[in-house]
């Protein structure tokens, strides 16, 4: 079995929003690798709290680490020392033996007003990574989600819609074919980021992809209080340490296999 850990950056809205932009991020690894991931995510946040002070218990969110937002202003660290632990969330990421699904919805490209963009970003998420896990190969290529405790009810009913209805677009005819969801199991199960190590791990993704889809569809800018270090060079080079645990596959329109809809 698979544990598949989800965050967001953005918000959900539309047609009512405050970010054009919605990327969410799933990182999944077999039941199997995680006290080996744990362990290694532990002796991580040892290291940042040696080099920057960071304390373990503390939550990261990558977006107001960046903007030295609270709690992290407290800490009086320098625009270099927050990029740096950017990086260091990177190389540990992409270390794991975990991969990782990203969908970044655009919303100034969204025409119907009824667009629902969480139940896309969550089907496109959950579709990418049954074709990953190929259950229909391996019966024990299962898979259950773990997410924050804000969203788990507009994620439930998406998956458990798939599981009965599941129409794919074909690439060839125009037309779309059945496939329900084979490998979910369970309801999208609740827990508090603060208590996840994982999914502040996918909060991290999210936030590093939504730079990069922002540097991508010049649909928004970088807040104003982002440091000046972090520019598409910086966002590449994080895009590029991510890469090993990237699922390339999810998408053959996007060098990064992010799923960017609608195109």
């Amino acid at each position: 079995m698979w544990l598949a850990y989800y965050d967001e950056s953005g918000d959900d809205g539309y047609p009512d929003y405050s970010s054009p932009l919605f990327t969410l991020s799933a990182l999944y690894l077999r039941y199997t690798d995680w006290k080996e991931a744990y362990k290694a995510i532990r002796d991580a946040r040892r290291e940042m709290k040696s080099r920057f002070g960071l304390p373990i218990r503390w939550e990261i969110h990558t977006k107001h680490l960046l903007l030295n937002k609270h709690p992290y202003k407290s800490l009086a660290l320098s625009d270099a020392e927050r990029i740096q632990i950017v990086d260091v969330c990177c190389q540990l990421i992409s270390s794991l033996s975990a991969r990782a699904v990203n969908v970044c919805i655009v919303k100034p490209r969204v025409k119907s007003p009824n667009y629902k963009v969480l139940r896309t970003a969550v089907t496109y998420s959950v579709q990418r990574i049954e074709n990953d896990l190929k259950p229909w190969d391996n019966p024990e290529n299962q898979f259950m989600i773990i997410t924050d405790t804000g969203r788990v009810g507009k994620m439930r009913k998406t998956t458990r819609r798939v599981q009965v209805f599941n129409p794919i677009p074909s690439k060839y005819t125009g037309s779309s074919y059945r496939r329900e969801i084979q490998s979910l199991i369970e309801d999208p199960l609740p827990k508090d980021s603060k208590e996840s190590y994982f999914i502040q791990l996918s909060d991290i993704l999210a936030y590093v992809v939504y730079l990069y889809a922002t540097l991508q569809t010049r649909v928004t800018s970088f807040p104003n209080r982002m440091p000046a270090a972090v520019d598409q060079a910086k966002v590449t080079e994080w895009m590029d340490t991510l890469t090993p645990c990237l699922n390339m596959a999810a998408s053959g329109k996007d060098p990064y296999g992010v799923v960017f809809h609608p195109q």
